[in-house]
């Protein structure tokens, strides 16, 4: 029997009213060694940010933590989710905590079963395991998954291990009922649309849709999708990118929200959207390295953060994981061009605030199997 919650349940309607969902990154000093404080501290920032999310245990998070020798998996969600539950924030009980899925069901389904057993309210489904798969046995792992926690689908494109879907695929997943929102990050704007089209032609109204499209993320937020005399638009966003200047990103999104309603109204929406859009798409570049096919992408985000001081190095349990040639500068110029996206001013005011120590300090060893 698939695990639902009632819409009504404040998690669920503050999916649906659309919110700023940082990844979140792992933090490892210079050493290798995770640093709890700064894992606590830059959770702390998102949410005194105006995050009203976060997704743990994702490709940010670094997929590496599950890997026995490291044994990180169950730390960082056991931290993350104490943390969340601790520290307070405008959303309440609406917070929404997400944990990230991996592998083949009987690994996804142990880690969505430790996932609610720490809290968390649905689980991203990663199907990069099913490489060779039938889409029809992609579904049936998504099912199984929905029977320990609802689920959150995931279409991740191919250059960072992702497949095609088509909309024969999201049509049937659309009729898992403990589907409560898809992330969509294909980087394509035909495969955005099959979603979309497909969730569209289920008659769901109860399923949130995410943009993970972090080159084209206010594109994405602005755009009625109208098919069949229905329209639907992305409510928010769940990415990497907003993993770094989170208060310009909530501060945006509110923004962005009143736009859509004025353009209900007036059928207009201001080109400097357009400018916007691309500025942001050209920080993004030089955030996840796009010009090197991504390889920088986790150094990437962890390099701003560790310039406010809110991560201690960029390093990532992955040793060949590196800011790449010209990396560094690249986020010089953008953060030189487009100062509204930078929030180094907020993060300076609270920093010795979300680094101080835990009321009660876990004890996570490093050596604990997930």
């Amino acid at each position: 029997m698939e695990i639902s919650e009632p819409a009504s349940a404040p998690w669920r309607q503050r999916l649906g009213e659309g919110q700023v969902i940082p990844a979140l990154p792992l933090m490892l000093d210079s050493t290798g060694e995770w640093s709890q404080d700064h894992q606590r501290a830059v959770i702390r920032y998102y949410m005194d940010a105006g995050a009203g999310g976060l997704a743990v245990g994702v490709h940010s998070t670094q997929f590496e933590i599950r890997r026995p020798e490291h044994g990180l998996f169950e730390p960082v969600l056991r931290l993350a989710a104490e943390t969340m539950e601790t520290w307070p924030s405008e959303m309440g009980e609406g917070f929404i905590r997400i944990a990230g899925i991996c592998g083949r069901t009987s690994q996804a389904t142990k880690e969505a079963a430790l996932a609610k057993e720490l809290g968390y309210h649905a689980g991203l489904v990663s199907v990069a395991a099913f490489q060779e798969d039938a889409e029809r046995e992609i579904v049936e792992h998504c099912r199984d998954v929905s029977q320990v926690l609802p689920v959150i689908g995931f279409y991740l494109q191919p250059a960072v291990g992702g497949r095609v879907l088509g909309y024969a695929f999201w049509r049937e997943f659309f009729e898992i009922e403990s589907v409560v929102a898809v992330k969509m990050a294909p980087f394509n704007r035909y495969q955005t649309w099959d979603v979309v089209r497909a969730l569209i032609d289920s008659g769901r109204e109860d399923v949130a849709l995410y943009t993970g499209n972090d080159d084209n993320i206010i594109v994405d937020l602005l755009t009625p999708f109208t098919h069949a005399g229905q329209t639907r638009w992305i409510a928010g966003g769940l990415l990497g990118q907003w993993g770094v200047w989170t208060q310009r990103a909530a501060e945006m999104l509110k923004e962005i929200k009143a736009v859509r309603g004025q353009a209900n109204q007036n059928g207009g929406i201001d080109p400097i959207w357009l400018e916007r859009n691309m500025q942001l798409t050209d920080a993004n570049a030089a955030v996840f390295d796009a010009a090197h096919g991504f390889a920088g992408c986790i150094p990437g985000i962890l390099e701003v953060l560790r310039r406010q001081g809110l991560a201690p190095s960029v390093r990532c349990l992955n040793p060949e994981e590196k800011l790449s040639l010209g990396q560094s500068a690249e986020l010089d110029r953008v953060t030189q061009a487009y100062p509204w996206l930078v929030d180094d001013a907020f993060v300076k005011e609270h920093l010795s605030q979300w680094l101080a120590p835990a009321e009660r300090q876990p004890s996570y060893a490093q050596t604990e199997s997930s």
